[in-house]
């Protein structure tokens, strides 16, 4: 593979790196106050929820986050906080990039008709599966240095 400037290796880090600043972005810009202390972020999910076309999303949703918000609210939160990190890092990226690319199918099916949003879930889901395909661990990443996944 020929390319400019670094290693095929390294760009894949690199875009390894940029998803996982992305997902660092998610994190820090949610009113963390709002989604724990008054729900805002569930209350908004279970109205797109409860208005979607597909039934299995409306079953779905009132059956696994419904009965527990509060839970729901931290593992989405901290999800997008542990795979920044991940990603960035480098550490346990095959795993990572396989529950960001579930995380991102989850937000696609949910926001279905939300096409400012889908864009961004799309291309996050795009970058997992290229980086997770063409293990974009190699360098530059916490595995790499500890001889995990090669």
């Amino acid at each position: 593979m020929r390319t400019i400037w670094l290693s095929g290796a390294e760009w894949l880090a690199v875009l390894r790196i940029g998803l996982g600043l992305w997902w660092l972005e998610s994190w820090r810009h949610k009113d963390r106050k709002g989604w724990f202390e008054r729900g805002t972020g569930i209350a908004w999910a279970a109205d797109v929820a409860g208005r979607h076309r597909w039934g299995v999303v409306r079953t779905g949703f009132r059956r696994v986050v419904e009965p527990r918000p509060k839970l729901i609210a931290y593992v989405v939160v901290y999800a997008e906080l542990a795979l920044g990190l991940g990603l960035v890092a480098g550490f346990l990226t095959p795993v990572a990039l396989v529950a960001g690319l579930l995380l991102n199918l989850l937000y696609l099916t949910l926001m279905i008709h939300d096409w400012a949003e889908q864009g961004q879930n799309a291309m996050m889901a795009l970058i997992s599966l290229v980086a997770l395909f063409a293990t974009g661990w190699q360098v530059w990443s916490l595995d790499a240095a500890f001889g995990l996944f090669l």
